[in-house]
């Protein structure tokens, strides 16, 4: 094969580089990945912050399903449920809203919400159809966290909740829960929301909420007791029987409330520790300010008196009994017991309308009162249960005495109490009949009761007779009697004879008195009518 020659070869010729032009084609990929960069970004911007939360259980927890809810709105969804590395929680990862990030501080609580009965209360039924959710409350920390520890329970006042919170120092936690009502003055003003021991273990720290706006009826000297159950008590006044309301009656409750003599008191702040006492009695006695240690000595029985025993003043309960014992100083044959009072000036300030009346009681003013026949004496409060007290009054007739001390505290006089006079005019009558001739009496009775016997022999025979021979004869005349009556009956009908008779002697006399006074009235004229005859007559 021959080879072309080479100039038989055409030329090149270069050309210019060709533009690129881009085509319409390639504007929709293009907007649309700047759409997708701003979903991308925007989609950054809203997504809200993650959290984790730990709780002992899992239960009614779901990935993707779960809501995180405040206030019952939607602020998130759990995105996660784990086992903790300790297999100890459960770990629960969610995704809240942008708007929550300022809710998530270091004191927010959450927990998960299911049905549930505690203090009285019903809560969560709305879970039954529509599944547990996790409820959140906000706290009042300043510090943000992303990390929370999960409530076993529903708390029961929420952070939002307008009122205040106190302590109450208790020997025990009795009947109440969670969830137990505060009452004042019997009306509900707030809930225990939580009670835990003391770190010495020999008390329980009992937290306790009140509302707005009855918090500010808690002074610094109000007074908080168990209102728990039904308190039945038997002591020197006699059986007492003290409840609240049912919900406490049954559920357990505190109560409180503030003397009046200290209602002005300022409020007490949040947090407040008080004293939680057993029941009313003793909340009244522990905020006792002014107390007065007072002994007296007693030569009766004090068998009924019990410590606790009240003291009383003209029926002003002033104080109560605090010791009894038996005097080391008293003679063999002769002892005597001496009982420690513990007298509550206060009260009688109180009772005065808050005029101080012996606000401090010192020695010089009881010692003043002795010498005008201040005695004390054991009175009994019931002759049912026999219990005894101690009544403080004045005694006129009593033999002078005056305030002596016992180890420094003023032993005040006594009189003998109204059971041992009672027991000496027992004693007395006791012996007066002993003396008595008692053989002698019983004869006389002997003889008396067969004198009486005789007599009642002889009325049965009297009435005996009676029965035999005198109904009859009284029969008789009652018959007769009735008689007579229905004969005067028919007399006395209008028709009959003898009315009539007797209405017409009745005309009779009546035209014989008229004659006569026509009579009369001719004399007073014509007296000589005697002699003469009537005037117009021939003679």
């Amino acid at each position: 094969m021959t080879e072309p020659p080479m100039n038989d070869l055409p030329d090149a010729r270069v050309s210019p580089r060709r533009r690129f032009h881009p085509s319409l084609v390639w504007l929709v990929p293009l907007v649309a990945a700047l759409i997708g960069g701003w979903l991308v970004v925007s989609a950054a911007l809203s997504r809200g912050p993650a959290i984790t939360i730990a709780f002992d259980s899992g239960q009614g927890l779901e990935a993707g399903k779960t809501r995180i809810k405040f206030k019952d709105v939607d602020i998130g969804e759990v995105t996660s449920v784990t086992l903790s590395p300790d297999r100890r929680h459960i770990l629960v990862e969610a995704r809240l809203v942008r708007e929550a990030a300022p809710y998530l501080v270091t004191d927010s609580r959450f927990w998960v919400v299911r049905p549930r009965i505690s203090g009285g209360t019903v809560s969560g039924l709305d879970t039954l159809l529509s599944g547990s959710y996790i409820a959140m409350d906000v706290g009042h920390s300043t510090r943000s966290s992303d990390t929370f520890t999960g409530l076993t329970e529903a708390p029961i006042v929420s952070g939002d909740r307008p009122g205040r919170q106190f302590t109450l120092d208790a020997e025990d936690l009795g009947s109440l829960e969670v969830g137990s009502p505060v009452l004042f003055r019997r009306v509900p003003v707030g809930q225990v929301v939580g009670y835990r021991l003391t770190p010495d273990g020999r008390s329980v720290a009992v937290t306790v909420f009140v509302n707005q706006p009855y918090d500010r009826y808690v002074t610094g000297n109000s007074r908080f007791w168990h209102a728990s159950g039904i308190d039945v008590s038997l002591d020197a006044t006699g059986i007492k029987l003290a409840t609240q309301s049912l919900v406490a009656a049954t559920l357990g409750g505190v109560a409180f409330d503030t003397p009046d003599i200290d209602a002005q008191a300022p409020e007490a702040a949040s947090d407040h520790l008080f004293v939680l006492a057993r029941d009313h009695e003793q909340a009244l006695r522990s905020g006792e300010a002014d107390v007065k240690r007072i002994l007296v000595r007693f030569s009766d029985s004090v068998r009924g008196l019990a410590v606790g025993a009240p003291v009383d003043f003209r029926g002003l309960v002033i104080g109560e009994v605090a010791s009894i014992a038996l005097d080391a100083s008293t003679t063999i044959g002769r002892p005597q017991m001496l009982v420690g009072m513990q007298i509550y000036p206060g009260r009688l300030t109180a009772a005065a309308g808050g005029r101080p009346v012996a606000q401090r009681l010192d020695d010089a003013q009881v010692a003043r009162a002795v010498a005008k026949g201040l005695r004390a004496q054991l009175r009994t409060a019931s002759l049912l249960t026999g219990q005894l007290y101690v009544a403080l009054d004045y005694f006129p007739d009593a033999a002078p005495a005056a305030l002596t001390h016992v180890g420094g505290v003023a032993l005040l006089p006594s009189m003998a109490g109204d059971t041992s006079e009672l027991q000496h005019s027992l004693t007395r009558i006791a012996r007066s009949i002993d003396r008595m001739q008692l053989d002698v009496l019983s004869a006389d009775t002997r003889r008396t009761l067969h004198t009486l016997d005789g007599a009642l022999h002889q009325a049965d025979g009297l009435m005996s007779d009676v029965r035999g021979q005198g109904l009859p004869q009284l029969l008789n005349t009652l018959q007769a009697l009735q008689q007579t009556l229905d004969s005067a009956r028919q007399s006395l009908r209008p028709d009959a004879p003898l009315q009539q008779d007797l209405r017409d002697a009745a005309r009779q006399v009546a035209a014989a008195a008229q004659s006569v006074r026509h009579l009369s009235d001719t004399l007073q004229r014509h007296p000589e009518a005697l002699l003469r005859g009537k005037p117009g007559d021939a003679p």
